[in-house]
């Protein structure tokens, strides 16, 4: 199993292993099927077709009351933030387990999207956080009053407790801070892991830190800041950033990230060693490839995720619409739009 680095600290580097380093493989279980259902995107768009992997919640879901209208509703749609969160449900046989991988910005964005697409909050077992920013953690405050039980567990990256900002000439973006006490006090069990991690009798890896092996994939640049209990430092790797992987029987693993700030090549190749897998099927989720800081390493991800010849690629979130137009020309056949309500399924 990959090891990592204890006593991290931002602005440190940590320890970059050989690319396609041997490990140990971990014995992700297969499924027959993985269903990941869009709670939280970036956009919305109601008129969207389905496609061999997609179905797509039609634009009548949302409704909000509007006296101006005959019949005194209008047709809202579905919620769109800056933020991410999914439903991943896996099914082995007869037995299906579901859970939430971030949970968006607002208190109430997920929440609502769920009820409009009929969503069963109530299925949720667990909840994994990519990492601490706060447009992947902001619906947990909506969401703990919603929850189906007490003592829900929580996986988290011991880091994602730290305070963050962007610093910019002339002025700063100080990132609102998860408070762990709360988070217990909702009911939340919070579970602190930096490796890898098995869920739902070992047909779910969260994979902890990722390794960094690529040689374009350096991660934030010097405004993204972390506080290490004396100043503020300039934090490249998010070192909390982490994905989950699950392994669709006969096909090879989905790999769904947050923002992959580790690189989501990294984060597939990472995936792939940890697993022993050799084949990508899906990833789906963040990439961070938009903005100026990022669109000049679109050209090796694209190159690299081509390589990997997924079925289905679904960039969302901070992918960038630069990045999106070129996933979109190398992978015709696998690239899909995301979009708020959406449902992804692979089946074995």
């Amino acid at each position: 199993m990959c090891e990592c680095s204890d006593g991290w600290r931002a602005g440190d580097t940590m320890p970059r292993p050989v690319e396609g380093e041997a490990v140990d493989p971990i014995a992700l279980e297969p499924v027959d099927e993985v269903v990941v259902t869009s709670l939280m995107e970036n956009v919305y768009d109601g008129l969207l077709p389905d496609g061999r992997y997609v179905t797509r919640a039609p634009l009548d879901r949302g409704r909000e009351p509007a006296a101006h209208f005959v019949d005194g509703q209008a047709v809202v749609g579905l919620r769109a933030e800056h933020g991410f969160s999914v439903l991943v449900t896996v099914r082995r046989g007869a037995r299906t387990s579901t859970l939430l991988f971030d949970a968006g910005t607002s208190p109430h964005g997920i929440v609502d999207n769920a009820d409009r697409i009929g969503a069963d909050l109530s299925a949720i077992e667990a909840v994994v956080l990519s990492h601490g920013h706060f447009d992947h953690v902001g619906g947990l405050a909506g969401l703990a009053r919603r929850l189906p039980r007490a003592g829900m567990p929580l996986t988290i990256h011991p880091f994602a407790w730290t305070p963050r900002r962007f610093a910019f000439p002339d002025g700063e973006l100080r990132f609102p801070v998860l408070r762990k006490p709360t988070l217990a006090a909702e009911g939340f069990e919070v579970i602190e892991r930096r490796q890898p991690s098995l869920l739902f009798d070992g047909c779910v890896l969260v994979t902890g830190e990722i390794d960094r092996t690529t040689e374009f994939e350096r991660g934030m640049p010097p405004p993204h800041q972390a506080w290490d209990g004396t100043a503020w430092q300039h934090d490249p790797l998010v070192v909390d950033d982490q994905a989950i992987v699950v392994n669709v029987r006969g096909r090879g693993l989905l790999v769904v990230t947050g923002c992959g700030h580790a690189g989501v090549v990294n984060i597939a190749r990472h995936a792939l060693r940890l697993t022993g897998e050799s084949r990508l099927s899906g990833l789906l989720g963040g990439f961070h490839l938009g903005g100026p800081a990022f669109e000049p390493i679109i050209a090796p991800t694209v190159e690299a995720l081509s390589a990997l010849a997924p079925d289905l690629v679904v960039p969302g979130h901070c992918t960038g619409w630069r990045a999106q137009h070129a996933l979109a020309a190398a992978l015709p056949e696998s690239w899909v739009q995301g979009s708020s309500g959406s449902v992804f399924r692979l089946t074995a």
